[in-house]
């Protein structure tokens, strides 16, 4: 009886000291992703002690990561929520192009021990969540509206990033990634622009007495 308690004691702590570990590997990031409560905070803490560059190196790739999946997932609801099908089509080249490119950062990110983020940060999912309760026309210009601002706002990190990142291959990518950046709120602008001249013109009064 004395053996069997002492075995089933040892079972007992070898299977508590795997399970710690794996509780462990899984809140430092278990690799390239990172699991909390804010996935982009969770990434930056690993990456202070981690990260084979420097910190600001890796906080754009943080937080690019985390941009580049919000315009993924918002891409996909485009293609399910949008009334027009312009919309729909932005949204597709969304999802093709912004994938292509978080592919590239994650083969960066493992060449260089940066753990990204394995989902959005809250910000980005505050964006995410306001735009799925719409849907129709009131997705289109909700959604159209953010695409502009919100490339205006990457255009500005990555530039920044292509300017005065320390790690030459993040930089290279910041500058690689740039033109399509430009053209996607090239496009987002033309879309709004054309959006709100359709507004202004089911609003005219029909004929004007002609």
């Amino acid at each position: 009886m004395k053996l069997q308690m002492a075995s089933f004691v040892n079972t007992a702590g070898r299977l508590c000291l795997v399970a710690l570990l794996a509780w462990t590997f899984q809140a430092c990031g278990g690799g390239t992703g990172a699991k909390h409560e804010d996935a982009v905070d969770s990434a930056k803490e690993v990456n202070d002690t981690t990260a084979a560059v420097d910190e600001e190196s890796a906080d754009f790739a943080v937080k690019a990561a985390s941009g580049g999946m919000m315009e993924v997932q918002l891409g996909d609801a485009a293609q399910q929520l949008a009334a027009g099908s312009r919309i729909k089509e932005f949204g597709n080249m969304m999802v093709r192009d912004h994938s292509k490119a978080n592919d590239e950062l994650k083969t960066l990110a493992v060449s260089k021990n940066i753990t990204l983020p394995d989902s959005v940060g809250e910000e980005h999912r505050k964006h995410i969540d306001d735009l799925k309760k719409k849907k129709g026309v009131d997705f289109d210009k909700a959604y159209i509206d953010m695409m502009v601002d919100d490339h205006k706002e990457d255009i500005d990190m990555f530039e920044k990033a292509a300017n005065n990142l320390k790690d030459a291959d993040l930089k290279a990518f910041a500058a690689r990634t740039l033109p399509t950046l430009r053209a996607h709120l090239d496009s987002a602008q033309t879309i709004k622009e054309t959006m709100k001249k359709q507004m202004n013109n089911s609003n005219r009064p029909e004929d004007r007495g002609k």
